[in-house]
């Protein structure tokens, strides 16, 4: 990495990281303020609560501003350095902004590779905590322990009803399993007091098995369920809190009958855009760079980044409910605005390449 890519990484960087830092740190007080009543439950000592609560919640609020963040830094830097001439430097040494943005394809690698880990591996490990408690958002994805509300799961042919689910969605109680030929005929009901999940497979105790032959019912202590089964209620199968492997799994399983398996390969899609999402933020602002006069129109162009970059992530939204209802493709739905702004990004480039 030449000198001027390490200085311009880590001018970027730790804009970066203040912006990410400081907008996480204002929603978490917010949240925290808002719901601090809830949030005391949740631990006896007021303290450990409240750090287990923004712990908890810190990677959602990291995977959504991350994106942001990096495009403000992005265009602060720009600002920074067109004031001080140092862009103007910059380009009299021959080199262009497609250049430019090569010598920040490490950041932006390395920043995708950041968001992907978050959105596939923090997010995914906080959410049952975040569903357990119930707080926010999640009073309404709480898990229930009380046995009101029976969950259903789909697994192949097989149906399957449990009278509560345990707040970490390994343990089901009050089991019950009917299971079916490929036409929907009704071949065995299967009854369990308890299930647990150990070691990728459920285990059923206490069984009683009925079976549509007329055979006498089979009692066994301990079964295991030789099925696909995936518990996949809709407060557990959330799919923007699975990770990869998961979305993959219910892809397969064609939803686990929750939700059309659209719903998931689109957040599949989504999981694997951080990457292409980081390189169109740096290459939508370094263009920008060049159109920079010190002193006058800093302003302007600041404000027409900002709203390139926060229209993309509103379009964004919209192609994602679009993909969640089946309207468009799923990969058109989570990469097509940033194939579109991408496409944007090079007809700037273009314009601009030669100073």
């Amino acid at each position: 990495m030449s000198r001027l890519a390490r200085f311009l990484t880590r001018m970027i960087f730790l804009r970066f990281a203040v912006i990410l830092l400081g907008l996480s740190a204002f929603v978490l007080t917010l949240e925290v303020v808002g719901f601090l009543t809830d949030v005391l439950r949740i631990e006896t000592n007021p303290l450990i609560a409240i750090l287990a609560y923004c712990a908890a919640r810190l990677p959602g609020v990291l995977s959504l501003f991350l994106p942001i963040s990096l495009l403000l830094a992005l265009l602060l830097s720009m600002t920074e350095l067109s004031y001080r001439n140092e862009l103007t430097a910059i380009w009299a040494t021959g080199i262009s902004p497609a250049r430019l943005i090569i010598k920040l394809l490490p950041l932006a690698l390395g920043l995708g590779a950041l968001h992907f880990v978050v959105m596939d591996q923090a997010v995914p490990a906080a959410a049952p905590f975040l569903r357990t408690w119930g707080i926010g958002d999640y009073a309404t994805r709480k898990f229930d322990t009380q046995g009101q509300d029976p969950v259903w799961i789909r697994s192949g042919n097989d149906l399957m009803r449990a009278e509560s689910v345990s707040a970490d969605g390994n343990t089901l109680t009050g089991l019950t399993i009917f299971k079916r030929e490929a036409d929907g005929r009704l071949n065995a009901q299967i009854f369990a007091d308890d299930a647990m999940r150990s070691q990728g497979q459920w285990v059923l105790n206490n069984t009683v098995t009925y079976f549509a032959s007329g055979d006498q019912p089979s009692r066994i202590r301990q079964l295991v369920y030789d099925g696909p089964m995936r518990l996949a209620n809709s407060q557990i199968a959330s799919p923007e809190e699975m990770t990869l492997s998961e979305l993959s799994g219910f892809i397969a399983n064609n939803g686990f009958g929750v939700r059309p398996a659209y719903v998931y390969q689109t957040w599949w899609f989504k999981r694997i855009s951080p990457v292409l999402v980081a390189l169109v933020m740096v290459a939508l602002c370094v263009p920008l760079g060049t159109t920079f006069k010190r002193g006058g129109g800093l302003g302007k162009i600041f404000v027409a980044g900002v709203v390139l970059g926060f229209s993309y992530f509103l379009i964004d939204g919209v192609a994602m409910t679009m993909g969640e209802i089946g309207a468009v493709s799923p990969w058109l739905a989570a990469l097509g605005p940033a194939l579109v702004f991408g496409a944007i990004a090079l007809g700037l480039l273009a314009r601009t390449d030669h100073v």
